[in-house]
């Protein structure tokens, strides 16, 4: 059972879309919501509380560090925390295609993202989490 401590991050630029998505989410028990408009900020905060941190869910266009770049310095702090990538353009990067393959990118959604499908995905990501975790344990 995930402990309330563990700690989920929305980053997204529009502040509506933030408050949407922490509002869908919580439904989801054990877990506390942050949400960011700023990834640097985030970022900062990420860092200050990197071994709480289960999962990141990231739009993918933001003013001063993109998802992507954002996921991967989080991914670089903690390997096991999980991450979501969204946004609302058609994308097909080799990097983007890279970063899956090697799990740096957990999940994709799709804007416009329907909320039950953000629930499904997180919940789904964060039972992963508790897999990873405690197979990490047993080693």
């Amino acid at each position: 059972m995930i402990s309330k401590n563990r700690l989920v991050a929305i980053v997204d630029d529009e502040a509506d879309i933030t408050k949407l998505f922490r509002d869908a989410l919580g439904v989801v028990s054990g877990i506390t919501i942050f949400t960011f408009t700023d990834p640097i900020i985030a970022l900062e905060h990420i860092m200050i509380n990197k071994t709480k941190y289960v999962l990141i869910i990231s739009d993918l266009r933001m003013p001063g560090l993109n998802g992507m770049e954002l996921i991967k310095k989080v991914k670089n702090m903690n390997r096991l925390v999980r991450t979501v990538l969204m946004t609302a353009f058609d994308f097909d990067d080799e990097l983007f295609q890279q970063y899956i393959e090697t799990q740096i990118i957990n999940g994709f959604l799709q804007k416009p993202i329907m909320l039950k499908d953000l629930v499904k995905e997180v919940d789904n990501q964060l039972h992963i989490y508790q897999l990873e975790e405690h197979k990490t344990k047993l080693l």
